[in-house]
């Protein structure tokens, strides 16, 4: 069900809300936490919503959607409220604020809030440069971003590396998780021998090959190449050194990786690309601190100083970025 309220205030949506539980049986008390999502255009909003909802069935929410209409225009909120089939396991309340209006997003959001829920900020677009400092990521748990989304990838998430604190996120990171599993279970194979030295081939604007070698780089201590290709998207191998022989997974067609070592038989893995949804259903089953992509955001000043060095010594012919 999808009901129109134009021209309304956040008292008489609060109200509205009432009478749907009131008439439908559904209580408010089922609800885990609330999701705001900050959009930028219908086609966002929409695309959100249907990932928040899908992500709903796990954690049920109340998902705000607040969306900026025309500045120039007179100062007014027009309200949106779906529930049952057209809200998940959710109710989703949509906001478009114009004129004067269009920057008080927080002041909209307050009202709508459920009590004592852990609340979650999600920029499905461009962010702002420092989340938590933003009104809407100041009143959040958690703020997840996604710097693939932004104009600039590589440079967003350079941003995101100086604003960090406890509670950001990012998508770029969490589609990262099938590869970082995989990775471990390979090294928990014998020889266990120590690495000497790694490298991540991918897209020249994927922030996840990036994160992915900061991480490499972070924990394994050890020199990252970061290599650039324009033969598939995201990220598309890793190699990682040892004195045995290399330990390599490659994935050239965005679905079926290949991972091979000395000693063992070459294995097909599943590695297709992460959508939204399972993302965020995975980002929102916690709302503490991510101590490891905090990790992975320092590891990319290793890359940084990593191409420098091997520039300055011409030791490579391999064309690396950080």
């Amino acid at each position: 069900m999808i009901i129109d309220l134009p021209s309304t205030t956040t008292s008489q949506l609060n109200k509205k809300m009432v009478e749907l539980r009131e008439r439908g049986g559904a209580v408010a008390l089922g609800r885990v936490l609330t999701l705001v999502i900050v959009a930028e255009d219908d086609e966002q909003l929409e695309a959100a919503i249907d990932a928040a909802n899908e992500a709903s069935r796990e954690h049920p929410s109340r998902v705000i959607v607040v969306a900026k209409g025309a500045r120039t225009a007179a100062p007014r909120i027009d309200g949106q409220i779906r529930v049952g089939g057209d809200a998940g396991a959710s109710e989703v309340i949509v906001l478009r604020l114009y004129g004067a209006l269009a920057n008080q997003g927080q002041s909209a959001v307050v009202p709508l809030l459920l009590p004592d829920a852990p609340i979650v900020t999600w920029w499905p677009g461009t962010a702002p440069k420092f989340p938590a400092k933003d009104p809407l990521g100041q009143l959040a748990q958690r703020r997840i971003t996604d710097s693939a989304a932004e104009k600039n990838p590589i440079r967003a998430l350079s941003a995101r590396a100086k604003s960090y604190v406890d509670g950001d996120t990012d998508l770029a990171w969490t589609r990262l998780t099938n590869w970082r599993a995989q990775l471990v279970a390979a090294l928990d194979l014998p020889p266990h021998e120590r690495i000497t030295g790694a490298s991540v081939t991918g897209e020249a604007d994927s922030p996840s090959t990036e994160l992915l070698a900061g991480w490499l780089a972070e924990y394994l201590r050890v020199p990252v190449k970061r290599v650039k290709t324009t033969s598939a998207q995201g990220i598309v191998a890793v190699k990682l050194d040892r004195p045995s022989g290399a330990i390599e997974l490659v994935r050239p067609d965005g679905r079926t990786g290949t991972l091979t070592q000395p000693g063992q038989p070459k294995r097909r893995i599943s590695l297709r690309r992460r959508d939204t949804r399972d993302c965020l259903i995975e980002e929102l089953r916690r709302l503490d601190p991510d101590e490891i992509y905090e990790a992975a955001l320092h590891g990319l000043s290793k890359l940084s100083a990593a191409r420098k060095k091997t520039a300055a010594s011409k030791t490579t012919t391999t064309k690396v970025n950080a």
